[in-house]
């Protein structure tokens, strides 16, 4: 795990609980997942932007809670051009859950990525998604938690920082990395951290910017740096969520 330097109160706390968290799991995870690369290049094909669209009720960073009905939400990116989509399943601080997960992936054809912060194998055995997310600052043993996930079926986002962070998820075999332009020291956000370290991710990787995107000139901005897919939450869920991820979709 790198906690070189300090983490924000707010992921200290978020941390603290994932490492606390004990699942509720009948039984080892099977997963017959959804290509996240053949979405991509299906929305590539039909002049769409790769977005993936974030289900978050809420989060450290934003005020209030969207009370919604999750799978409507869902539907809604899809409809509106969503190439893919992130379910937070993190409860105390994101209002998420595994069971608005399940009832998503059932009600749509799109990859879905589980949102939350795994630290531990067995916590992979809560829900089946398409792709889990996994941290390389939280993470201990990223090449054996990255196995376990494989070995299961899931897709792995391995999300990084920094050039250092990124080293070690290619180390560990990585092959989807999420750069994310948040600090997690300052909860900062600057689209120059995609930048500095997307010239440096092998071409045959896929490769996700992360947070700070939601305007058309930020997503025009990632897509000039390298990006193959952004991931965006709060952007399109403040307000009209259709219209939100219509307009970043055609951006």
């Amino acid at each position: 795990m790198n906690v070189d330097g300090a983490l924000a109160p707010a992921v200290e706390s978020i941390l603290r609980a994932a490492r606390e968290r004990t699942p509720e799991t009948t039984g080892r995870v099977s997963v017959d997942a959804r290509s996240f690369p053949d979405a991509l290049a299906d929305a590539e094909e039909n002049g769409r932007m790769p977005l993936i669209a974030e289900v978050k009720p809420t989060s450290p960073t934003t005020d209030g809670k969207r009370t919604d009905d999750p799978v409507e939400l869902a539907e809604t990116m899809v409809e509106n051009g969503a190439t893919a989509l992130s379910v937070l399943t993190e409860p105390e601080h994101f209002g998420g859950s595994p069971e608005n997960l399940r009832r998503i992936r059932e009600a749509v054809d799109v990859p879905v990525l589980r949102k939350d912060f795994i630290v531990r194998e067995e916590q992979l055995d809560v829900v089946a998604a398409d792709l889990v997310l996994l941290i390389v600052r939280f993470v201990d043993d990223l090449e054996g938690l990255l196995a376990a996930a494989r070995d299961r079926g899931f897709q792995v986002l391995v999300e990084v920082h920094d050039g250092d962070e990124l080293t070690d998820a290619l180390d560990a075999g990585a092959t989807i990395i999420g750069v994310n332009n948040r600090d997690l020291a300052r909860l900062e956000v600057d689209l120059g951290t995609f930048e500095s370290v997307a010239p440096v991710v092998p071409a045959d990787t896929t490769l996700v910017a992360e947070s700070g995107i939601a305007t058309t000139a930020d997503v025009e901005r990632m897509r000039d740096a390298g990006a193959d897919a952004l991931l965006v939450g709060s952007a399109i869920m403040d307000g009209d969520v259709g219209d939100n991820t219509r307009r970043l979709v055609n951006a």
